[in-house]
Order: C-alpha cells, then sequence, then structure tokens
C-alpha cells in the first residue's frame, strides 16, 4: 500500500473552475473588444451612409426641380409669397410650387448634416453649400419682389439665367464634393477597421499562445494530482475485491478525491467487519439448520411410527397403514428436498398435513386439526422446516399436557399493506404461565442453545427466518393459562424461483 502521499488543499472541483476561468476570461475579453471593433465601425458607417442618403436626394432632382420652379413663376409673372414653413420633402404637407419651401428644405437637412458630419473637407464643402443657399434666397428674393410690381419680365429672365441657373449648379457641386469625400471616410474607416483587424489578430495569436500555454501547464499539473491518487485507489480496489479487506489508502488529500479514500477505507473496514458477522451468521444458521433436521428426524418418531404401522397392519387395518405409509415418504420427502433450502407454501402445507396425519393415527384420542392457508400464498417461498417444529410443540406441549381432545389451527394470510405473509398456530392446550412464557421468549432470541427445551425448535426456526429474510422478520408468541397458546410467523412476499423450489413456476 502507498503511503506518505502529499497533502493537497483546496477541491478539484475548485481547481477546474479556476481553471476554465483561466480559459474563460480571455476569450470573453477578446470577444467584447472584436465586438467594439465592430460597433464602431458599424455606426460610423451607418452615419456616412445616412448622410450620403440625404445628400443624394437632393443631388439627384434639386436643381431641375427649382430651376423649373421660379423658371414658371417668371414665365407666368405670378406674384408669390415667401413660404416659412418647409416641413419635410417627404411629407407632402408644404406647397411645393414656392422655391421657398424647396430652399428651406435644402437647408434644414444640411443643416442637420453640419451637426453630425465630423470629416473636415466634407464640413467645408457643407458650409460653402450654406452660404450658396443663402446667396440663392436673396435673389429669389430680388425676382420676387419684381414680381410683386409687374413687368420686370426681361430683368427676371436674366436674373433667372445669370443667378438662379447658376447657384443651384453651385449648390449641385457642394452637395457632389461632400458626397465624395463622405465616400472617402468610408474608406478610411475601412483602412482603419483593417489595420486594427491585423493588430487585434496578432493580439488575439499572442494571447491565444499564453493561454494555451497556461492550460496546458494547468491542465498537466491536475491531471498529475487526479491520475495519481486514482491509480493508488484503483489499486486498493482491487486488492478490496480480491478479498484483502486489510488494504488501506494512503490518499490524504483535501479534495473530493481524498473524500472518496476515506470512503474506501471505511468501506474497507466496515466490509472485514460485516464479513465476519457472515461467516459468523452462516455458521449459526448452519448449526441450526443440522441441528432441526437431527431433531426433525428422530428416531423416536421413526420408531414410534412404524410401530404404529405395524400395529395397523397387525390389526388388519391395512388401508390406514398404507395411507400412513404414504404420508411417513411425503414428510421425509419434503424434509430433505434435495438440499434447497426454500420450498413452496403449498410444499409446506403439505409436509405439516402430512406430520399430522401420522400423529393423528397415533393420538386420534385428543388430536384434533385444522390447516386453513390461502391458496393465493401457495406460490410465495418458505423455509423449509418453518411451521412443523412450531406444531409439534403445540401437540406436545400444548394437547397431550391437556389430557383431552385438543385442536391444532395453522393459518396462513397475505397481508396487503406491507405486503409480508403471515402464519399462526395455534393450539387451545394448557398454555403458559406468564413466567414460562417469558423464558420462551427469551429463549427464541438465544439461538445455538444445546441445551433440550420447549423453545429449542422455534428458536432456530426463528433464527433461520431472521437470517434469510432479515431482523425486521420473525416470530411472535402469546399464551395464557388454560387458554392455549398462538404463535405468529411474518415473512416477506416472495415469488418462489424455478431454481429454488425445483418445480416450474405457475404464474407471476
Amino acid at each position: 500500500m502507498v503511503s506518505g502521499m502529499k497533502k493537497r488543499s483546496g477541491s478539484l472541483q475548485t481547481r477546474l473552475i479556476i481553471l476554465v476561468i483561466v480559459a474563460l476570461l480571455p476569450t470573453i475579453a477578446l470577444n467584447l473588444l472584436h465586438l467594439r471593433f465592430i460597433t464602431s465601425f458599424q455606426a460610423s458607417y451607418d452615419e456616412i451612409v445616412g448622410n450620403m442618403t440625404i445628400a443624394n436626394s437632393y443631388n439627384l432632382n434639386f436643381k431641375e426641380e427649382l430651376d423649373e420652379c421660379i423658371y414658371k413663376l417668371v414665365f407666368n409673372g405670378v406674384p408669390f409669397e415667401k413660404e416659412t414653413h418647409a416641413g419635410s420633402k417627404y411629407e407632402g404637407k408644404a406647397d411645393r410650387t414656392n422655391p421657398y419651401v424647396l430652399i428651406e428644405e435644402l437647408r434644414e437637412d444640411f443643416r442637420t448634416l453640419a451637426h453630425i458630419t465630423t470629416d473636415r473637407d466634407s464640413r467645408t464643402w457643407l458650409n460653402s453649400l450654406l452660404r450658396n443657399i443663402d446667396t440663392l434666397e436673396d435673389r429669389v428674393d430680388d425676382i420676387r419682389f419684381n414680381l410683386a410690381e409687374g413687368g420686370h419680365y426681361n430683368e427676371n429672365i436674366e436674373m433667372l439665367d445669370n443667378n438662379i441657373y447658376i447657384l443651384s449648379e453651385l449648390i449641385n457641386d457642394d452637395i457632389q464634393h461632400y458626397i465624395y469625400y463622405q465616400t472617402r471616410s468610408i474608406g478610411l474607416i475601412q483602412e482603419k477597421l483593417s489595420s486594427q483587424i491585423r493588430s487585434f489578430i496578432s493580439f488575439s495569436v499572442l494571447l491565444l499562445l499564453g493561454i494555451s500555454g497556461i492550460l496546458i501547464v494547468s491542465t498537466v499539473m491536475i491531471l498529475r494530482q487526479m491520475i495519481g491518487p486514482l491509480g493508488e485507489l484503483t489499486r486498493v480496489t482491487e486488492r478490496i475485491a480480491q478479498g484483502d479487506f486489510n488494504a488501506r489508502s494512503g490518499v490524504y488529500a483535501n479534495d473530493e478525491i481524498g473524500h472518496v479514500a476515506g470512503a474506501v477505507n471505511d468501506m474497507a473496514e466496515h466490509l472485514e467487519v460485516m464479513v465476519g458477522q457472515i461467516k459468523d451468521d452462516e455458521r449459526k444458521m448452519r448449526n441450526a439448520e443440522l441441528r432441526l433436521l437431527q431433531e426433525q428426524i428422530n428416531p423416536h418418531f421413526l420408531y414410534n411410527t412404524l410401530d404404529a404401522i405395524v400395529w395397523l397392519i397387525e390389526g388388519g387395518k391395512n388401508e390406514e397403514a398404507e395411507d400412513m405409509v404414504m404420508s411417513l415418504s411425503d414428510f421425509f420427502k419434503l424434509v430433505l428436498n434435495s438440499g434447497r433450502e426454500f420450498i413452496t407454501v403449498r410444499d409446506e402445507e403439505l409436509h405439516i398435513r402430512s406430520y399430522l396425519q401420522i400423529q393423528q393415527v397415533r393420538y386420534r384420542d385428543i388430536l384434533e386439526y385444522r390447516i386453513d392457508i390461502d391458496p393465493g400464498i401457495y406460490n410465495y417461498k418458505i423455509l423449509k422446516l418453518t411451521l412443523q417444529p412450531l406444531v409439534e410443540n403445540a401437540l406436545y406441549h400444548g394437547i397431550k399436557p391437556l389430557r383431552a381432545k385438543g385442536l391444532v389451527t395453522i393459518t396462513g394470510r397475505m397481508n396487503d399493506e406491507d405486503h409480508t405473509i403471515c402464519f399462526t398456530v395455534k393450539d387451545n392446550g394448557v398454555g403458559m404461565s406468564p413466567e414460562a412464557l417469558a423464558a420462551v421468549r427469551t429463549q427464541i432470541e438465544l439461538p445455538g442453545s444445546y441445551e433440550k427445551s420447549i423453545g429449542f425448535g422455534m428458536a432456530n426456526v426463528n433464527e433461520r427466518i431472521r437470517l434469510n429474510f432479515g431482523r425486521e422478520y420473525g416470530m411472535t408468541i402469546d399464551s395464557a393459562p388454560g387458554e392455549g397458546t398462538q404463535v405468529t410467523i411474518t415473512i416477506p412476499a416472495q415469488w418462489v424461483r424455478e431454481a429454488e423450489s425445483g418445480q416450474p413456476q405457475s404464474g407471476s
């Protein structure tokens, strides 16, 4: 047995949890950093794409729409008022035939872009665009004043060609330049992201290599701490399995393996005690069985039975003699039972019936009997020679001293509540005094006594039941002077297997 193993502190579970944490925390940190990169890029990308979407909506049709709107007003000579509410160009609430509505929509949207745009070049073109919008509004004011006074058609046409069209063209150029620099910003963001990704990959590789090294070292250490004690436990358990209950583990650790090692040592110690008890119990049981068989196959009983058979033959009662011989044959056949310890309740009933039939020939003047065993329990198992010693005690110590007609009643019933079977052997004989009853109750708890007494056969029966079924089963005795004696046997309800009874099973 290996001894003196180094004592470790800390549970195995704790060390494994720490190992998992060491592996998970850097991985989680990497994922969070990666998520931050992606989120930052996504936010910047979404901002630029949104800006470009707004700018493109004006780049496509603003100049054409504004030029056409003012031209129609000049051509038709229709005066118009300055609209102060533009609303959204997608809501359709304002009068879009009024150039001020178009100008105000453009100003509001690009002022918004000026607040959220961070690129310097893009902001430069936004500022230029906003200035051009202000100039365009001034020139539209001039045309509005001329139309309000009437006339001035040629002057308005000239202002339209030299001012309005040129300014709308400049505004359109500003929008295109803004879109260009926003597009360039996307490229810069992509380059920055690519650089960050390369740095991230390099950092991740180095970190993963470090984590892998830590995990390998930690795993090797934990495995060494596990495999050595487990190998020791394996060797100890193999020795215990081979019957060496003196084997003990030398693993002393304050972890799960140490607890298992302590449990194995306790188990070996308990097994050593239990095996000794089992051997002692087996010796008691075999001794009880041998003495019980010797008691039952009694030469005196056999002599008296054969003498009764001879007496019947000499008296010409050949049929009764034949029945007695058959009963004697059945009696010994069931006693021997091919060396099996268990028989069916049916066979036990046949055994006691054969015994009583023999005894009734000899004691016909004083013996009557009644057997009332429920056929529903016939195929359950019982130790052989369980009831016969009780019937014999009832006859010899209850009925014979009565010197009058006596009755022995044997019953057997199933108790469905706790799934047990109860047998009672009751006689209406002389009974026992409280002192004698107490002595018998004490004696049935002390098997193995070689003193020939009233309780010897019952003590063996009681001990055999407890050895085979458990200490919770066995025998109880009740008696009163002049009222007879009742012995109750309780055993578990267990179905007889074919190997135990030597007979095929009839049901389940």
